[in-house]
């Protein structure tokens, strides 16, 4: 971990103020960004028995071909080496990702990343992955990759989401990752909840259930380490306000609000503001969010603290004309080909911790 010495950020003087009143223009703090990303159908192109994947094959409807598949990879590739801020030049610290088909997409995914960082002259970055089989039936998981000049891994746990009065229920697992994150012991737990299939509100008992797991997850950590740092971010296919969000997980909208072993919702206000992650019928959800605990939010002395977050919605992430304009441009509209990105933005956050 010695080499994240090299990477001291002074932060200006307006944000540092929010911190400290006291020779604000001296601090130095390094930075961490933690992003979420909905890969939106990552597949390969290899019917796997068992799995509802034909769609995604060559012979299947989308006509999923290793052509399509690559430059997909390769879209993906651009999207996430443009994740680097001059706070962080060598993007995120911690990506978690879902909708990936298996590991090797995974594997694909990073291998790419580093191809287009060398094109464009630029350092690899090495992200490595923590990535686990879900029972799901269309065979879609949740995977984190990290770069490990910031983050150390120490533990993974896969944990089932059992709904009890549908014993034949399954859906992707919840993925906590513990680690060191700038020497700080933080936990990441990486979602994709359930969908609203069936409609918003007779789908919300699946969403408030798997909220109701993640805090028992958080929970679980808090007893081990009274203060450890927690992290959970996924699309939640709810937005910040909707009871599995606000009420079952409890994550509330102003940081005065929050309690340490509670956990604030910064994208809330991004949401109250008209930006999404996700637009349908031209209202905007913002279904991708990273919530953090309230010990983050307050801080301690020579520890992380949340600074900001924000949407990645670039121009080249958007579609350009028509009726969709400034919607995420995805790879499929209509059974079309668009050869785009995801049709969901990824999001970030970033934190904090001082330094000498």
């Amino acid at each position: 971990m010695r080499k994240i010495i090299l990477f001291p950020i002074v932060i200006l003087l307006a944000v540092a103020a929010a911190f400290s009143q006291d020779r604000v223009s001296e601090k130095k703090y390094i930075v961490a960004g933690v992003a979420f990303y909905n890969l939106e159908n990552l597949f390969d192109t290899i019917n796997d028995n068992g799995k509802y994947d034909y769609e995604f094959t060559p012979e299947g409807p989308r006509m999923w071909t290793s052509e399509r598949y690559w430059k997909k990879i390769g879209n993906l590739a651009r999207a996430i080496t443009s994740m680097d801020t001059p706070e962080t030049p060598v993007g995120p610290a911690v990506i978690g990702i879902s909708e990936v088909e298996n590991l090797g997409v995974v594997e694909d995914l990073v291998w790419a990343v580093d191809s287009t960082l060398k094109a464009q002259g630029r350092e690899p970055w090495g992200l490595r992955i923590v990535h686990h089989d879900s029972p799901d039936l269309r065979g879609i998981d949740v995977a984190l990759l990290y770069n490990p000049l910031f983050f150390e891994v120490g533990n993974v746990v896969p944990h089932r989401l059992v709904i009890p009065d549908d014993p034949d229920f399954i859906t992707r697992d919840q993925l906590c990752v513990s680690g060191s994150l700038l020497d700080v012991p933080v936990s990441f737990i990486v979602n994709h909840w359930p969908s609203r299939l069936g409609g918003q509100a007779e789908s919300s008992p699946l969403r408030e259930a798997a909220g109701r797991l993640s805090r028992c997850i958080a929970d679980s950590l808090w007893r081990v380490n009274p203060d450890q740092g927690i992290v959970m971010m996924g699309d939640l296919n709810d937005d910040p306000f909707d009871k599995s969000c606000a009420v079952a997980f409890g994550a509330v909208r102003d940081q005065d609000k929050v309690t340490a072993h509670g956990f604030y919702n910064p994208f809330w206000y991004i949401l109250d503001h008209g930006v999404g992650t996700l637009c349908y019928k031209g209202v905007w959800n913002l279904f991708d969010q990273i919530i953090v605990s309230g010990n983050l939010v307050q801080g301690l002395d020579g520890r992380l603290q949340y600074w900001k977050c924000t949407v990645i919605n670039k121009p080249f992430l958007r579609t350009k004309t028509g009726v969709y304009k400034n919607y995420p441009k995805r790879t499929y509209a209509s059974g079309r080909f668009l050869n785009g990105y995801s049709d969901h933005f990824p999001t970030e956050i970033f934190l904090l911790r001082p330094v000498d």
